[in-house]
């Protein structure tokens, strides 16, 4: 009876530390939810043969807050001089990626170097970005982040809005960004191919009180990205260069989270 009561209180200690250890990984277990992010950069160009940006870091802060309290770097950051020109007809380039606590996302912050560079008929200039260089640039994202889900954000440059000419007789160039930033949970994308494509065209959808809008690339290739969900015609302006009027395709649907395809549009004279 001894051995049986002796048998019995050693296996009660030992379902008791069981118990313990798994209260013990249970708690290890409760450590707030990550997100998947990804921040990446693409381009609506202007008349420029380059327009290089130097990234050094990407930062993200929970709050709206304009302090400079809370702000933290992404990790695992892609740094490196990029030609925005590069980045056109949904061509982007990832700058980083990371996991991240769930919850709310305030800010997306830029941070920029000091070797960028505007190369205009084929002369290269400073491209200043004074404001850039000291705090980065902060864009705003107001978007809670779910745990568990893959979040892809889009810095679209408006390189034609971006970059201005100094006043004065310096002939040099400042950089005063225009970027649109979006998801593809709170947005859709446009894309397609114009032809004839011997010369470039303007895509654009009006959005609100903003208008939307992209070059086609060398083989006619356009995305506009960042649109919401809805119901909207989208116009081709090909360059007067090739004596053809605009395009306009009514009825164009975008889904949250998804591409709309409008294939093959072709552009021709009226009869």
């Amino acid at each position: 009876m001894k051995k049986v009561n002796l048998n019995l209180r050693m296996f009660l200690l030992m379902f008791s530390l069981c118990l313990l250890a798994t209260s013990c990984n249970n708690s290890d277990d409760n450590d707030p939810q990550t997100s998947k992010i990804s921040v990446r950069m693409t381009d609506a160009p202007g008349d420029y043969d380059e327009v290089n940006v130097e990234v050094l870091d990407v930062k993200i802060k929970s709050t709206l807050d304009t302090g400079e309290e809370g702000w933290v770097s992404i990790g695992n950051i892609k740094p490196g001089i990029y030609n925005l020109l590069d980045l056109t007809g949904g061509v982007n380039v990832l700058l980083a990626d990371n996991d991240v606590p769930s919850g709310n996302l305030g800010q997306i912050r830029l941070i920029l170097g000091e070797h960028n560079t505007v190369v205009k008929d084929g002369e290269t200039y400073p491209l200043k970005t004074p404001s850039a260089q000291q705090s980065g640039l902060k864009l705003q994202v107001n978007q809670t982040l779910t745990g568990g889900a893959t979040y892809d954000f889009l810095l679209d440059f408006d390189v034609e809005h971006s970059v201005v000419v100094e006043t004065g007789n310096s002939g040099g160039f400042n950089l005063h960004p225009v970027i649109r930033v979006s998801t593809n949970a709170t947005s859709g994308i446009i894309k397609g191919i114009v032809t004839p494509f011997t010369f470039q065209s303007v895509v654009s959808v009006q959005v609100g009180d903003t208008t939307v809008s992209a070059y086609t690339d060398e083989s006619g290739v356009f995305q506009l990205n960042g649109i919401p969900a809805g119901t909207y015609s989208v116009t081709i302006t090909p360059a007067v260069s090739s004596e053809l009027p605009p395009l306009v395709v009514p009825n164009v649907v975008v889904v949250n989270g998804q591409i709309s395809n409008m294939n093959t549009l072709v552009l021709q004279q009226n009869n």
